[in-house]
């Protein structure tokens, strides 16, 4: 065992700030976060309740096996948008008859749980998730379908969503839809492309047009349960396999489905039942990552709260040594780590990536990306010694890697560097941010500078004088912006994460992770990496 020393002094200034700093972002957090818990408002869910139905939350818990965690997946999704927090949907990973299982429901607190163009981003990010872990899908289905007013952004795209439901299926992945209220026009897709339905009597409703449409179509008086109620589908059409007495009955019998998929995980758990936890409290991961993220920090002292017994076995440290990689254990499944620790790539870190990443691919292991950089290298002395192919060289191993891959912002995340350590746009299984992360083209420091001397410089060839008090001002703008835009609860409600976690629970996210990415096969890749440029 190499159990990895600390020398973090959590009595020290640095140490103190660093705390305060992240304790009050995550009180910021927290209060995001509870206008997404919070759905359609007090209003809207007391209603919900008057009528006898459970909330979104209240029918998940309840599906879960008792005592068992749900992963809550992007629930900042359409942040700083004209939309709800949350996006009207709730999705996320949890166990069910002992089967961990992709789950998503929608939120009729939120305009009758009527699909805006975030809520689709984050049904496809769901079906995603589901389709490259193999794990079964639950839809709690109550919804109006698309909001009308954002059709334009709607329609088009959100035909993917019905598609997905049945690649799933075809892929052998079970899909359930258990209808809570409407799932009318296209909504009503979910449930007919579904393998197994539960409907509730009296409450289910299921039809491509409504008593006024086929009034208006056709001439034809009808009523809703006529039209799509859970007695005739069970009885006459066929839609439904189940049919409940009540929410508590179909959450039941949605339970019983699942206990009768055989669906079986691809890897058993580890070895261990009880992993050793790490040497080190986690509650000191908040005083790691300074507020001034250009202050580097070592990731070995995170790695070190987060890997069990604290043990790690560091790969190639003397070369590279603004990257530390290595192998560990977290929760008992088998990781390689790759950390920054100076901030910036340079050749011989990329190179090292390259190589260690392919060491996983071999050994069929998943990899932690933990990002803390500005990117590659820049200046004439890099550029003529081959940052340009090395850094492409490290993007390649990244790209076709075929292990799972999990990432976490800690800090910056600038430039083709986040790509490099595998960022959202080279398919991570899960990428989580702290909420000290940041993320964009590069600093807004750096951004706006460059823009002041662009165009300086075309002012100069225009022979142009050139206004200084303009672009003060013009680069204070511009900084605001770019940080405002890098800010970790900006790019979550784009989907460019999976959620903004707490750092004390960066084991226990990760853990989850690896748990569910278990039960698809976790194969390297032989070979079948691009030509690395030598």
């Amino acid at each position: 065992m190499t159990t990895l020393p600390t020398t973090l002094d959590p009595a020290s200034p640095d140490y103190s700030s660093a705390r305060a700093a992240m304790l009050a972002k995550l009180t910021e957090l927290d209060a995001e976060h509870a206008k997404a818990l919070a759905g359609g408002g007090e209003k809207y869910t007391t209603r919900h309740h008057d009528r006898g139905k459970l909330l979104a939350r209240e029918r998940i818990e309840l599906l879960l096996d008792p005592d068992t965690p749900f992963l809550e997946l992007s629930p900042l999704a359409a942040w700083g948008s004209e939309y709800a927090v949350g996006a009207a949907m709730v999705t996320g990973i949890g166990t069910v008859e002992g089967t961990e299982c992709l789950i998503t429901a929608n939120d009729p607190t939120v305009r009758g749980g009527a699909s805006n163009p975030w809520t689709l981003k984050k049904a496809f990010r769901a079906h995603e998730i589901a389709l490259a872990n193999r794990l079964p899908c639950i839809s709690l289905v109550e919804s109006g379908g698309a909001d009308l007013p954002s059709q334009k952004e709607i329609f088009i795209p959100g035909g993917a969503l019905f598609r997905d439901i049945t690649r799933l299926s075809a892929a052998g992945i079970p899909t359930v839809s258990v209808v809570f209220g409407n799932s009318t026009a296209g909504g009503a897709y979910v449930p007919g492309m579904s393998d197994h339905v539960v409907m509730i009597k009296e409450q289910s409703k299921v039809f491509l047009g409504g008593p006024p449409l086929v009034k208006m179509a056709t001439g034809e008086e009808s009523d809703d349960e006529s039209l799509g109620g859970a007695e005739m589908h069970a009885r006459t059409s066929g839609l439904a396999d189940y049919f409940a007495l009540d929410e508590y009955d179909a959450i039941r019998q949605a339970r019983r489905v699942v206990a009768r998929l055989n669906h079986r995980k691809a890897h058993p758990g580890p070895a261990a039942a009880l992993p050793v936890p790490p040497k080190y409290d986690h509650d000191e991961l908040l005083g790691i990552v300074p507020s001034d993220l250009r202050t580097p920090f070592d990731p070995r002292e995170v790695i070190a709260r987060i890997v069990d017994a604290s043990d790690f076995d560091e790969f190639k440290p003397l070369y590279g040594t603004s990257l530390v990689t290595g192998w560990a254990e977290l929760h008992g499944y088998p990781i390689g780590i790759l950390a920054n620790a100076q901030g910036v790539l340079f050749s011989a870190e990329s190179q090292k990536a390259a190589q260690f990443i392919q060491l996983a691919n071999q050994r069929d292991i998943p990899l932690l990306f933990l990002h803390n950089t500005t990117g590659y290298m820049v200046g004439k002395e890099y550029e003529q010694g081959g940052i340009i192919k090395h850094g492409a060289m490290m993007i390649n191993a990244v790209s076709n890697s075929r292990v799972p891959h999990l990432s976490v912002l800690l800090g910056a995340s600038y430039g083709a560097g986040h790509y490099g350590m595998c960022g959202r746009a080279y398919d991570p299984r899960f990428l989580f941010a702290w909420p000290s992360a940041k993320s964009a083209v590069m600093g807004p420091q750096q951004l706006a500078g460059v823009l002041s001397i662009v165009a300086r410089a075309s002012a100069t060839a225009k022979g142009q004088p050139y206004d200084d008090e303009a672009d003060a001002a013009l680069r204070a703008m511009v900084e605001q912006q770019i940080e405002s835009e890098s800010l970790p609860m900006f790019l979550s409600g784009r989907l460019y994460d999976d959620g903004v976690i707490d750092p004390r629970d960066t084991r226990t996210v990760l853990g989850l992770c690896l748990s569910a990415i278990h039960t698809a096969p976790v194969e390297g890749a032989r070979g079948g990496f691009g030509v690395f440029r030598m």
